[in-house]
Order: C-alpha cells, then structure tokens, then sequence
C-alpha cells in the first residue's frame, strides 16, 4: 500500500476538522450539495428524450443531434479534473458558487438559442458549469462528515445524483409534451438560484488560501488530452468517420496525457494529480469499473427512451416514464448500500451490482418495436435498478476513501471525468443507432445492449482487487 494515499497532513486535517466544527445543519449541507450535483446530472440526460423534437425544430440531422450530447459531455470531461483541483487550492464553495452561476445563465442560452449553433454553444458552456460545480459539491460533503455518517451521506447523494440523471427524462418528457423542448433548459434556473441560496446559508466560508500555487501546467495538459480524446471519440464515431481530424484529436490526446503523467510525476505531492495516487489497485481499479459502468448507464438513458420514441411510438413523457422505476428503486434502496459500504466495505457489493446489470442489459434484447412495456421493457429496468443499488452509492463511497483528506476534491474530479468520459465515449459510438431506421435499427440497438452487457461484465471482474492493497 502506498502510504501517501492514506496520509494525511497537518494543514488538511486542520481544515477538516474546522469544515466538521462548522457544520451546525448536516441536513442542508446534503441538500445544498445534492441540489447542486442534480443541475450537471439532470442536464446530461434531459435532452435525451428532446432530441427528435430539437431535429425537427432545429433542422438538425443524426450528426448534429448527437452533438447536442456531447457538446456538454465535452468540456465537462475535459474540465472536471481542473475544477475539482482548483477547488482545493482556492476555496470549494467559491467554485461551487462560479459553477451554479456559469451553468444558469447557459441554460438560458440554451432555452432561447434560434438555431443549433447558439444550441451547441450554450451546451458547452453549460458543460464548464457542471465541470466546476460536481467536483466541489461532492468534496464538500466529503469534508463535512466522518465515519458512518460520512457513507450514509455520500450515499444519499449518489443515489439523489442517479436519480436526478434517470428522472431528466420524465421531466424532459413532460415538458415537451406541455411546451416545448427549451422549458427543458428554463426549468434549470430556479434550481441553480435556490443551490446558490442553499450554499451561502450551510457552507462553512472557504478557509484563507495557504498561497499553494495551482498546477498550471499540468491543468492545461489535462484539460487539453481530455478535451482532444473527447473531440477524437465524437467526431470519429459521426457519420463523418474516422477523417483527419478525429485520428489528429486523439493522437494529440495520447501525448498530452502521457505529458501530463510524466509532468505530475516530475512534481510529487505539489502535482495536481499525484500519480501516487495510481499505486494502489483500489483506486485504479475503483476508476475502471466507473468507466465501464457508467458508460453502459449513459447509453441505457439514450438508447431506450430514443428507441422507444423512434421504433415503438412513445410520446416523450412515456419515454421518459419507462425509466421511471430505476430513480425509484435508487432513492429507496441506495442510501442503506452507501452505509453498509461505510460500515463494511464495498468489494462484494461493487463486483456483484455490475454483474446484474449486465443480466439486465441481456433481458432488455427482448425489446423490439412491438414489445410491451410490462413483460418486456419493465423486468429488464427492473434488473438493471437493483444492480445499479449494489454500485452507485458503495463506489462513491470507496473513491473518497481510498484517498487522503488533501486531494478528496481532485479525487471525486476525475472519478466523475472518468464517469462522464465513459458516458462520452458510449454517447460517441452511439453515432451508428441515431443513423438507421425501421427494422435496422433494431439490430444496431440490439448490438448496443450486447456491448453495455459486457462493459458491465468487465467492470465487475474489475472490483475484484478494491480493498486487498
């Protein structure tokens, strides 16, 4: 076991003990950090029902609808790691605050953009928002409590975080049914100003900066191998293919990023991102099955709503309702495994969730465009709802335990890059199910929910070594 990543030093245990003492109300320090997280996840699947109603008001063809998910997953990949570094170095409830600002007033861009360009602008900005505000919330909580506490809170907040992200859709859903798809992006504003109202009643102010310098150099490097990989993944996936521009993207990706770990090594404990923190095969392993995961749940909220729209005839709101039972199941159930994790740990849990959602995702082959909702839409949901409660609440809970109390911020950062890097990357290759029609595309969604089985198979192999360092 590397003992950097358990120790802790003076100065930040300082600082946790004072953030602890200054918690006169635990109850609005969750809710201010759960109404914060759920902008950034409901956003990253409320447009998924909106897209066909966004083509056709917008004009928009099966490329530039894919765009529309990942110009947000974009900056918010390529940021995350960035955002929660700065958090650290320069006060997390300040960025907290930045991050609710910057994605309200993209989400305005976004409800009153005339054409898809104005569209695509506001959903990237909206991406920086959420890479600034994720991070934060979640370092926030993490400081706040200790022990069990600690895991039934981080709990709750993963399972509000997943259930926010499955009821995007239903309330997408309603919306465009009720108005239009723009009310998708208003509905944002309300939110952001009662977590702004929230984090200036509940959170402790920042405590006075240290003078540590950010890692600037290794922030440009992140940011710029993230965002290129990103970019490489999307265009290459388009209709457009693998062109010039996709195989350069990716490449410059591989040097940057390969730059950025020599460069961290190279600065030790000052580094953004200690590569220390890699020594361990819990956090590696952790970050892996996230990626795997979370890349089979992003294409879950995208692939069956728009099947079931396109294929079987679904109002939005019924699609949207189809994943009711997943939130459900998740705010009922997932709190209980995040204390169970706290309490005993994750690695049972976490290598047995995956696993039955992988069963899940080989029920749902039963679907096709004249399946019924309750013999063959519901148990596959259900399946793959239960799973999702052995994993959501348990893995959060283990990444900000495998970590030292300094880097509990750049740590739940990349944890939720990687997590939403996995979403990017299922969304990218999702390029060839928004391309076909009629009796083609149920085959390429067939062969969609093969792929997700197996990234859920190969994210339960890797929980096996969490908690043997």
């Amino acid at each position: 076991m590397s003992p950097y990543v358990h120790a802790s030093c003076d100065r930040a245990a300082a600082q946790a003990v004072q953030c602890r003492r200054a918690v006169k109300d635990p109850v609005g320090i969750l809710a201010t950090t759960i109404l914060a997280s759920s902008l950034a996840f409901i956003d990253g699947s409320v447009v998924n029902v909106g897209l066909v109603a966004i083509g056709r008001n917008l004009h928009a063809d099966a490329g530039e609808l894919q765009w529309v998910i990942d110009a947000y997953l974009l900056p918010l990949s390529a940021l995350l790691l960035l955002g929660g570094a700065a958090g650290d170095r320069f006060g997390r409830r300040r960025y907290l605050n930045i991050g609710i600002a910057v994605f309200a007033l993209s989400s305005i861009v976004c409800a009153v953009a005339p054409d898809l360009k104005i569209l695509l602008l506001g959903r990237l900005t909206q991406g920086m928002g959420a890479a600034l505000l994720l991070p934060n919330s979640l370092a926030i909580l993490g400081q706040s409590f200790t022990g069990e506490a600690k895991g039934r809170a981080v709990g709750l907040w993963a399972a509000a975080g997943a259930v926010a992200g499955v009821i995007g859709p239903l309330l997408g859903g309603w919306l465009i049914d009720l108005w239009s798809w723009r009310a998708m992006f208003l509905i944002n504003v309300p939110l952001a100003g009662g977590a702004m109202a929230l984090a200036r009643r509940f959170v402790a102010p920042d405590p006075a900066s240290n003078g540590e310098r950010l890692d600037v150099a290794g922030a440009l490097l992140a940011t710029a191998g993230l965002g290129a990989l990103a970019w490489g993944l999307t265009v290459g996936s388009s209709p457009a293919g693998w062109t010039r521009a996709a195989v350069g993207g990716t490449v410059l990706a591989g040097v940057a990023l390969v730059a950025f770990v020599a460069l961290e090594g190279l600065r030790g404990d000052r580094a953004m991102m200690p590569v220390a923190l890699f020594a361990t095969a819990s956090f590696v392993g952790l970050n892996l099955l996230t990626f795997l995961l979370y890349g089979a749940l992003s294409a879950l909220l995208v692939l069956v709503p728009y099947f079931l729209i396109e294929a079987s005839g679904y109002s939005a709101l019924a699609a949207g309702a189809a994943l009711l039972p997943l939130p459900i199941t998740l705010a009922l159930t997932a709190p209980l495994a995040g204390e169970v994790a706290g309490r005993g740990g994750a690695r049972v849990l976490l290598a047995a969730g995956p696993l039955l959602v992988a069963v899940g995702f080989a029920l749902a082959m039963r679907i096709d465009a004249a399946s019924s909702y309750w013999t063959d839409v519901l148990p596959a949901i259900l399946v793959i709802s239960i799973g999702m409660v052995g994993a959501v609440a348990p893995l959060t809970t283990a990444v900000l335990s495998s970590v030292g109390a300094p880097h509990t911020g750049v740590a739940s950062g990349f944890n939720s890059a990687v997590a939403r890097a996995g979403g990017l990357f299922a969304t990218a290759l999702l390029g060839f199910v928004f391309a076909v029609h009629g009796p083609e595309l149920v085959i390429e969604f067939h062969a969609a929910l093969i792929t997700c089985a197996l990234s859920c198979l190969a994210a339960s192999l890797c929980a096996l070594p969490i908690g043997r360092d």
